[in-house]
């Protein structure tokens, strides 16, 4: 019973920064660019539109 409740705790402790070390790694837009300027998921940066 007391492994139980031991691995339970640990499972609790240890799973919310699992999730949080997973969602890390997912590539959204995390800038705003300026104005005449676009995101280009490709080189992570803001690139200047040409019209």
């Amino acid at each position: 019973m007391k492994m139980k409740i031991a691995l339970s705790a640990a499972a609790l402790l240890l799973l919310p920064s699992l999730g949080m070390a997973m969602g890390c790694n997912q590539s959204k837009q995390a800038m705003s660019c300026a104005d005449g300027s676009v995101y280009d998921s490709e080189s992570h940066s803001c690139v200047a539109t040409t019209t």
